[in-house]
């Protein structure tokens, strides 16, 4: 059986996500740290400048996908609540795609749950992004690793 909490909340949204709201909704009495991840278009990523992104989602798998990751947090981590939104539709450059908050008695939990959210979230939940450049677009990856560390030559 799911462990949840009455505080957590999973959303998709195709507005604006106030991440105050959500740090408020996650906050209680019993709560030391609230720790929050938002994740936002950026102007440029890994070549040309990008107009504006697009996310799409396959909508009632995403949200149990969500509610999945959240069970595991508080499976996991000694957490009171979370709130995580995804937004959809046409992004521009500096608005939040995506918001994490999670609250607990002592802030390591926090941090590590947080970190755990935002990681499986990006490899597991299907959502999809597509990149607007000048003279196009991209379905986008996920994230490029960064590249292998080059040998040193031999002295």
């Amino acid at each position: 059986m799911p462990v949840t909490s009455e505080n957590d909340l999973y959303e998709l949204v195709r507005s604006a996500i106030d991440p105050a709201a959500l740090v408020r909704h996650v906050r209680a009495g019993q709560d030391g740290a609230i720790v929050t991840f938002d994740g936002f278009v950026r102007q440029e990523s890994h070549g040309p400048a990008t107009k504006y992104l697009e996310y799409e989602a396959y909508e009632p798998m995403a949200l149990a996908k969500m509610r999945e990751i959240g069970s595991q947090m508080h499976e996991r981590f000694a957490i009171h609540g979370v709130a995580m939104v995804h937004r959809l539709g046409r992004l521009d450059i500096g608005e939040t795609s995506v918001f994490i908050a999670v609250s607990a008695p002592h802030r390591a939990a926090a941090f590590d749950a947080c970190q755990f959210a935002i990681d499986t979230l990006k490899r597991t939940v299907p959502i999809w992004k597509k990149e607007y450049f000048q003279d196009g677009a991209i379905w986008a990856d996920g994230e490029i690793p960064p590249a292998a560390p080059k040998p040193k030559p031999a002295s």
